[in-house]
């Protein structure tokens, strides 16, 4: 089968088509997919970079990506939820990495059935970034409703989704958050009229200065800029959830990025350094009466029949910006170069693989 892939931690411009064994069931619980598209999200690109290489020491040729909807090709004796032919979405957990493939294997439990209202290539767009932002949003430590919730870059991938579910899910009363100048206008077209309550021009005003201080009750952190924000949030009460900073070297060893096979470990040295950093943001966030953590996202497919349902119920979309064929590999490059220099990209990217290339 073909799948995008490297034989070294590489940027977007060294990645290959490369030819791969079809994945086989090895486990009861396993469920083969024919993959008819998968997403990019900034962790697929950084983690073929190599940003845990340290602790993980991949294996190569390496299958890149995390994000598949497809159909149920073949499944193992235990599997009960999803039969053969059933249309299905899935965030693959490291230890079955690769969905910009034709095909893919993974555990029965981080698998649901695709939303029916949607093509592969919209659900193809969810499962990661979407997952995310839900679990982020459960972390508050009390009810949302009626809160003031900050997530910047509104239009990115797992931004879009923060957005709406904060509106739409959690029942935020303000909704904040920063996109370019460009992007405004798009906002309320792509999210929804009302979703987003304050739209923030980062290229014309610093959040800083636009958003009352002390007012902010959950930043979700999408840019890496938690500590620069910790003004905004309310004292005493206000929670930071980042997924753009770092996390200490306990979570870090804790993570599903690390449940593989040959069992990694964080070596010593950065696992105490990745410690010291993340103390000296908590100590930080403290100061201001605030909570801070950083986040790993925890694949389930619980998670998605729970998005799925807020799907059909009108309550969540996708925002995709660009859709490339995966036997394109140079439109793949380009494509994934965007998401990894993080300028310019509007929602997720989607990767055609089904009938890719052949006028399917």
């Amino acid at each position: 089968m073909l799948s995008v892939g490297i034989t070294s931690h590489t940027t977007p411009s060294e990645y290959q088509l490369l030819e791969f064994s079809r994945p086989e069931i090895k486990d009861p619980q396993d469920v083969l997919i024919k993959v008819h598209a998968a997403s990019v999200n900034p962790v697929d690109l950084k983690k073929a970079e190599g940003v845990f290489k340290t602790a993980l020491k991949d294996s190569f040729p390496y299958k890149i990506g995390y994000d598949a909807a497809g159909t149920v090709e073949q499944t193992g004796t235990g599997v009960i939820r999803v039969k053969v032919g059933d249309a299905v979405y899935v965030r693959l957990p490291e230890s079955h990495r690769g969905s910009w493939s034709e095909y893919a294997v993974c555990p029965e439990r981080f698998i649901a059935l695709k939303p029916p209202s949607l093509s592969f290539e919209d659900a193809a767009a969810i499962p990661l970034a979407a997952s995310t932002a839900f679990q982020a949003l459960k972390k508050y430590d009390g009810d949302l409703s009626g809160k003031t919730v900050f997530v910047p870059a509104g239009l990115g991938g797992t931004g879009s989704f923060a957005c709406q579910l904060a509106k739409n899910v959690f029942h935020a009363g303000k909704v904040i958050t920063t996109v370019s100048t460009a992007k405004v206008p798009k906002v309320p077209e792509l999210l929804g009229e009302g979703t987003v309550d304050q739209i923030i021009d980062y290229k014309e005003s610093d959040p800083k200065d636009v958003i009352e201080h002390g007012s902010v009750d959950f930043l979700f952190d999408t840019a890496g800029l938690a500590m620069e924000y910790l003004c905004l949030m309310r004292k005493g009460s206000g929670c930071i959830i980042s997924i753009s900073t770092t996390p200490s070297g306990s979570q870090l060893q804790d993570s599903g990025v690390m449940r593989l096979p040959h069992r990694p470990r964080v070596p010593l040295v950065p696992k105490i350094a990745l410690n010291l950093m993340d103390s000296v943001r908590r100590f930080r966030a403290s100061r201001y009466g605030v909570s801070y953590s950083y986040m790993f996202l925890e694949p389930s497919g619980e998670d998605l029949d729970k998005l799925g349902g807020y799907v059909e119920e009108g309550r969540l979309k996708q925002v995709i910006g660009t859709t490339v064929n995966l036997k394109d590999i140079e439109e793949v490059r380009k494509a994934c170069e965007v998401v990894f220099s993080n300028r310019g990209g509007l929602g997720k990217t989607v990767i055609r693989v089904a009938g890719a290339g052949d006028g399917q």
